[in-house]
């Protein structure tokens, strides 16, 4: 039997994308493909693009991918977000790519390799996780994501994603369960539950928020230790959920919450809930001890006043949240923001923005300060060959927290936790002992 060739793969874009290209590599390894990391390698010709298309940002880097492939001659399988926005612009543009594969058509990925034309592009996104294939991890460490739901209820003013990706839909807690179990059993550490917003969990198939329900079970897996949750949309953040994370021994006390603006005629603009969220955060500093909370803003959104701006970065400064991400908002065609007026012009942007990470860069350092003498339970990732260990604590998340770097006697491998004595501290990073 002929031995079939060796597939590319270059990836771009947020954990939940990533997870649909693993689904997909479990289909290649399956049908007997073998895949490289490295598309450069002399021996491939086939390289499936795995794109992002959130932001403008986003797509510039994934278009430039897609520019290198083409020019080093390789076959390209473009799959992904900004095949489901841009399908006919894309086709126009880059008459060298004949196979496309849209955001929920990932299992049509065999189809796409085997043959030469192949166009699969659903017009209105239904995405379905397919249970019966086996991911093929290309993450290699302590945590592993699993993703409970896609789509979203919501159609915030600035976001594109039901339109990419569908209404909410939601896992079964079995299914989920079994991948949890599955991943201990691999030696993962940690799971990271995603979703376009975690706290809808179970509204669809449950008819009622099931997210509490699903990380007690979860909690009961003798070999994981850690459960994070992501992406936290405020709404359905309820009680019942509070409680189970303050309690679940498992559950990290990390609450990853996106409110994306403080003012309310601003938040009103976004179509998102206009309401004061210092009840909510002090609640959950209340029921949960010791809880690190990250959120994230947008800056510039169509209209934003001196006022609206000035109130955010009060906000900010009188939350004093432990990790705050900030974007400045960018223009996407088919959102309702925009045709909003006034658009924001880009030096004012960039100015807000520049604000605000001066603001939150104080605040993260004088909070890392208070760790100094602590203990704190802390993950191991990686372990140099010159002795140099990095890991993470419970209040990092993976890629877009601070790390905790430590010196040890003991003989440490990824994925154990530890408790380690802080030293001294940066504005985003910790070191200590163990």
């Amino acid at each position: 039997m002929k031995e079939k060739e060796k597939i590319g793969i270059l990836q771009f874009g947020c954990a939940k994308n990533l997870v649909d290209l693993e689904l997909m590599l479990g289909l290649l390894v399956k049908n007997g493909y073998k895949y490289s990391l490295n598309p450069y390698e002399d021996d491939i010709k086939t390289v499936i693009i795995n794109t992002c298309s959130f932001i403008l940002d986003a797509e510039k880097e994934s278009v430039k991918a897609i520019l290198q492939m083409i020019e080093q001659g390789k076959r390209i399988i473009l799959t992904g977000c900004l095949v489901q926005k841009h399908q006919e612009e894309l086709k126009k543009l880059l008459p060298e790519i004949k196979n496309y594969i849209g955001t929920c058509d990932y299992d049509k990925i065999i189809q796409a390799i085997e043959n030469k034309n192949y166009y699969c592009v659903s017009k209105n996104p239904e995405y379905c996780y397919r249970e019966d294939i086996k991911r093929e991890q290309i993450t290699v460490g302590a945590s592993s994501y699993i993703k409970i739901a896609e789509g979203c209820y919501y159609n915030c003013g600035y976001c594109v994603i039901p339109s990419l990706r569908g209404k909410y839909k939601s896992r079964s807690i079995e299914n989920i369960v079994q991948e949890a179990k599955e991943l201990a059993n691999k030696g993962v550490s940690e799971i990271i539950l995603i979703a376009q917003d975690t706290t809808s969990y179970g509204l669809d198939l449950y008819k009622k928020p099931m997210l509490a329900e699903l990380i007690k079970q979860l909690n009961e897996i003798e070999n994981i230790d850690w459960i994070r949750i992501m992406y936290s949309y405020p709404t359905n953040f309820n009680d019942e959920l509070i409680d189970a994370i303050a309690t679940l021994d498992k559950v990290v006390k990390y609450i990853d919450i996106p409110l994306q603006h403080s003012n309310k005629e601003v938040l009103a603009r976004m179509k998102r809930p206009a309401v004061d969220y210092r009840e909510l955060i002090a609640k959950i500093r209340k029921k949960i001890k010791n809880v690190a909370i990250r959120t994230t803003f947008i800056v510039g959104y169509p209209g934003e006043t001196e006022e609206e701006f000035l109130d955010l970065y009060n906000f900010v400064k009188e939350m004093k949240f432990d990790k705050v991400g900030i974007f400045t908002y960018s223009r996407e065609k088919n959102t309702y923001a925009y045709d909003l007026k006034p658009q924001i012009r880009s030096n004012i942007k960039k100015k807000r923005k520049s604000e605000l990470m001066k603001l939150q860069k104080e605040i993260s350092l004088n909070i890392n300060k208070q760790y100094i003498g602590k203990n704190i339970r802390c993950i191991i990732e990686e372990i140099h060959s010159d002795g140099k260990i990095i890991a993470r604590s419970y209040k990092d998340a993976p890629e877009i927290d601070g790390l905790v770097y430590i010196e040890s006697k003991e003989y440490l491998t990824p994925t154990d936790i530890v408790n380690v004595k802080i030293k001294k501290c940066s504005c985003y990073d910790l070191f200590g002992v163990v």
